[in-house]
């Protein structure tokens, strides 16, 4: 899921963001809600986090949502409050948010939360479609991925990934059989890190491609020369010839 984090540089911020990383999740963080809504109109997201912890800040939070609605592209708006009463929450969802939690702060709620709001086709920014599936020409079922267990998922049979394998397919796998420019990969699977050679893409699609052939072989990642790659889903006839 690639999700934009709009939170102040606060501990507590800092520890939900890694908490989203380290569930596979491909971030981009700003620390303030302007510099938020400038990011939600450079890229699709597919959720918008945005924490405010100091109730002195909440009017203008109102505001700011609406901004953001606008720019995020249909991407799903959870906000997160420090002390709040029923009221504030109630505000936050009347001007534009699709949740709202406030302190204490539960990271798996927060989750599910968000896999609820994708489930219900809100927030599609990023995927334009089933955040689970992705659909592929000739009625070939697509290949899925499992965030829980960091697996890809193929009629049944699963192959494990890292995490950087994880992020890197879930780009590749939202645009089946079309490619997908390696910049725009680099994006999603190191949000990180702001140089990247393009040698460590080649040695992650490697490693995909060896594990694939052995386990799901009708999945294969295919270069695209001068652009990037794409991942093409064979059916079994086409694959026996």
């Amino acid at each position: 899921m690639r999700v934009l984090f709009v939170g102040p540089a606060h501990p507590e911020a800092a520890w939900l963001f890694k908490a989203l990383q380290e569930s596979a999740h491909s971030l981009q963080r700003a620390d303030e809600l302007r510099d938020g809504v400038f990011l939600a109109t450079q890229e699709p997201f597919d959720v918008i986090v945005l924490m405010v912890l100091e109730c002195r800040f909440y009017s203008a939070l109102l505001e700011f949502i609406a901004e953001i609605a606008a720019a995020g592209s249909g991407a799903a708006i959870l906000v997160l409050l420090g002390a709040a009463t029923a009221q504030d929450r109630t505000r936050v969802l009347r001007a534009g948010a699709d949740a709202c939690l406030c302190q204490p702060y539960s990271f798996i709620e927060l989750h599910e939360r968000m896999q609820a709001l994708q489930r219900m086709g809100v927030g599609r920014g990023a995927m334009g479609g089933s955040s689970s599936f992705a659909s592929v020409p000739n009625a070939v079922a697509g290949p899925s991925l499992d965030a829980a267990t960091r697996e890809l998922v193929f009629e049944g049979r699963r192959v494990a990934v890292t995490r950087r394998e994880f992020l890197l397919l879930e780009c590749l796998i939202r645009q089946v059989n079309a490619p997908v420019a390696r910049d725009q990969l680099i994006r999603y699977a190191w949000p990180e890190k702001e140089d990247v050679d393009p040698a460590s893409v080649n040695l992650v699609v490697s490693r995909l491609r060896r594990k694939l052939s052995v386990d799901l072989s009708e999945v294969r990642i295919e270069t695209v020369s001068r652009f990037g790659y794409q991942v093409s889903v064979c059916s079994p006839r086409v694959q026996s010839r």
